[in-house]
């Protein structure tokens, strides 16, 4: 993985050479939208208090818990053994980014939702705050306990699987009619994201739309985003930097790449 001076190089290049946050100078109709009524969109849910209420409380818990990493580990965390509020620091996904997905989900309708990399259930509430079905899946027992718990107490519509990606997807899969819309997040290497995207592309059609979290966090995951841009399925795809966007659409006859700022 890339240190975090190495992330921050790449970052401000990205910032300077990225496409308009605000649609200016963006030609395709799709693009221009996705930004003025997604990427900038203000729109909220009732429940973003509750789950902001929920981050912080977990930033100041304390209290030890034993975490098993199925995926590229931590950039921070080396130990097994870690207090929740340093899990809460270094895994949850910024609020800014946790209500983008919330967006599109809303704002694409996009029915049967299903996330790979629950931690502490704080993502997973900004998906179900679309009132959408979710399916997520957590590989550590120990964090998927504190993830239940509260996400049972606010939401009917989740359900939590636990265990190894690779073990849980095909029968995640198995539960939704397809996949409308994926979150991979949580196993930050090449050949496990490719296997999930591949695999995810037997349940997807047109309209499906696939995230992808921290594609810049290594070499490796940026040969991954790259693969998947080229897919010969992909028609569109979104870098945003700390996350990649990709849509399968058929009205667009020409494969099209963005770098947007956000």
């Amino acid at each position: 993985m890339y240190s975090p001076i190495q992330l921050l190089k790449k970052y401000i290049v990205y910032w300077f050479t990225a496409s308009n946050g605000n649609g200016h100078g963006i030609h395709s109709p799709f693009i221009f939208e996705f930004v003025k009524k997604v990427l900038r969109s203000n729109k909220k849910s009732d429940h973003f208090k509750l789950i902001e209420e929920h981050r912080k409380k977990l930033l100041s818990n304390r209290q030890q818990i034993e975490v098993e990493d199925f995926g590229a580990g931590s950039r921070i965390q080396k130990s097994k053994t870690r207090k929740i509020s340093s899990i809460a620091s270094t895994s949850l996904k910024p609020r800014k980014y946790a209500r983008l997905l919330y967006r599109m989900i809303d704002f694409y309708q996009t029915e049967h939702v299903l996330e790979l990399g629950t931690s502490l259930g704080v993502t997973t509430a900004y998906l179900a705050a679309s009132q959408k079905k979710i399916i997520t899946i957590e590989g550590s027992d120990k964090v998927a306990d504190l993830a239940e718990k509260f996400l049972n107490q606010h939401f009917s519509n989740v359900k939590l699987l636990r265990g190894d990606f690779a073990v849980r997807l095909d029968e995640s899969l198995a539960l939704q009619p397809k996949t409308d819309f994926a979150f991979i997040d949580g196993n930050h290497r090449k050949d496990p994201t490719l296997a999930y995207f591949h695999k995810l592309l037997e349940h997807t059609d047109e309209h499906s739309i696939l995230v992808f979290d921290d594609i810049h966090w290594s070499a490796e995951m940026e040969e991954a985003w790259e693969i998947i841009q080229n897919h010969p399925a992909v028609t569109l795809s979104i870098d945003l930097f700390f996350i990649g966007v990709v849509f399968f659409r058929k009205d667009f006859l020409v494969k099209q790449h963005y770098t947007i700022r956000y």
